[in-house]
Formats: C-alpha cells, structure tokens, sequence
C-alpha cells in the first residue's frame, strides 16, 4: 500500500481529474465507484479495479480490510483524508474508491423484456430507474441522447450496485431501436393512454419513459405499440419518472406470476 499525503503527487492528481471530469470519463471509459457498497457489488459480479484509493482512517475498518483481501494483486493507494475529500462528492466519504473501466455494451436486444430512456436528465432519476429495472429482472437498459451519463459517479451512487445486473446502453437512437423492435413497446404517458392494469403484459416488452418535464416525446410515443397512464388519485398530475418505472414494471412481474 502506497502513502499519498501531497496534492502534487501525480496520481493524485489524475485521480482528481478522473472524478470530476465526466467528458474524460466517457472519452476514456473509466470511472469511480466511491464507497464499500459499489466496491463489493463490482466484485461480486467479476469486474476488477484498476486502483483503489482508501482513507487513512478507513484502512483498519473491517469492511474496508474484508475488500483489500480480495484485491491482491491491486494497487492501493492510502490517502489522507482531506484528499480522499477531494475527489468524492460526498460531505462524508465512504472511506474507499475504486477506478474501473466500464464494461462494454453487448449487441442492442433485437426482442425481450427492455427499459428504454429519452432524456432523462436527473442523475438520481438515472439511478433509481437503473435500480428499479434490476429489481424488476429487466436485462436491458437503452439511454437515448440528452439522458445523464450512466457511468458518472451520482448515477452510480444512486442505482446501489444495479449497474452490474444489467447491459447498459448509452446514446441509443431509440427510434430506430423501436423501429426493428420485434416484441411490443409501451410508452407511459401521464395523459390519456390505456390504463396500465387493462394492458396484457405477460409478454417480452420495451418500457419507454421520458424526460422528467416533457414526457416522452410524441414522436417515440406514436411508435409505441402502446401508450400506458397509470390511474392516479383525482388532483395528482403524475409521478416521478422512477416511481411511475417502479408501478409499470412490478405490475408486469404480478401479471406474469412472479413473486
């Protein structure tokens, strides 16, 4: 384990960069997972860090000590605690950082079960669909331009782990998706679509949801196989993008006898 106690020490400084850069993210697919949680769950699914960076007052916390010993071969970098400060976004870091590359996207489903997303820009709303689609046992997630990147750390920390359940795609053309889309497609809208429970959904199925003022588009929405409104209490205009994610999705493992 390496001691870094200067803010001049290079990789400090390009650990810095790294987190706070999301452009250089993306160009160089490599991110930060910041905390045991994601740390463990990345582990858990095979993926292995580039380099983690702990805490000084995290290097004897026996969760912090129970993941060192499973990254023997992994350089550790032991950073006083206002460095690691610096590159979580957190007011309390979590005590360990991990760089990973992103794993790479397998080829777009041509049919199945499928969560698709137009310009959801909100990174916490990003997470919590991402969270909310593995919780569900949906494979797949394709982002549409305009949405927040998957792979920064606010959605990381938001989705808890559901990154590594899932195949993620970014900068997807979702018309064109939809357009070769050999299973049914079905897009939630606030207003005037059939009612989510009068709809058969026991079938492989492309969920469209969209950006959190605008809706999905209705573009995208005329190439839906259907539009789905979920019933809601006289006065209440609609739900948070993930909620409304969270009813359509669970509503289909209930009709297809999934408990």
């Amino acid at each position: 384990m390496k001691s870094v106690t200067s803010r001049d020490n290079p990789t400090f400084k390009d650990l810095r960069d790294l987190a706070h850069d999301a452009r250089r993210q993306r160009r160089e697919g490599r991110t930060l997972l910041d905390g045991p949680h994601l740390v463990a769950a990345a582990l858990d699914h095979g993926l292995m860090p580039e380099l983690i960076a702990v805490g000084e007052s995290a290097v004897g916390r026996p969760e912090i000590a129970a993941l060192l010993a499973r990254l023997p071969a992994v350089a550790v970098l032991c950073l006083r605690d206002a460095l690691l400060r610096e590159l979580s976004e957190l007011k309390t870091p979590p005590g360990i950082l991990a760089v990973i590359a992103v794993p790479p996207a397998p080829s777009l489903p041509s049919s199945g079960d499928c969560l698709l997303l137009e310009a959801v820009q909100d990174a916490g709303n990003v997470g919590a669909l991402l969270r909310t689609a593995a919780a569900a046992g949906i494979p797949h997630v394709l982002l549409g331009p305009g949405c927040a990147g998957a792979w920064t750390p606010r959605v990381l920390r938001a989705a808890q782990g559901a990154h590594f359940a899932l195949a993620l795609y970014e900068h997807v053309d979702l018309a064109a998706f939809l357009a070769g889309f050999a299973s049914q497609s079905i897009a939630a809208v606030a207003h005037q679509g059939t009612s989510l429970y009068a709809l058969d959904l026991a079938g492989p199925t492309a969920w469209l949801f969209g950006n959190e003022g605008q809706g999905v588009s209705p573009r995208l929405a005329a190439m839906a196989t259907h539009r789905a409104t979920i019933p809601l209490a006289a006065g209440c205009e609609s739900l948070n993008v993930a909620a409304a994610a969270a009813v359509c999705l669970f509503e289909m493992r209930r009709q297809r006898g999934i408990v």
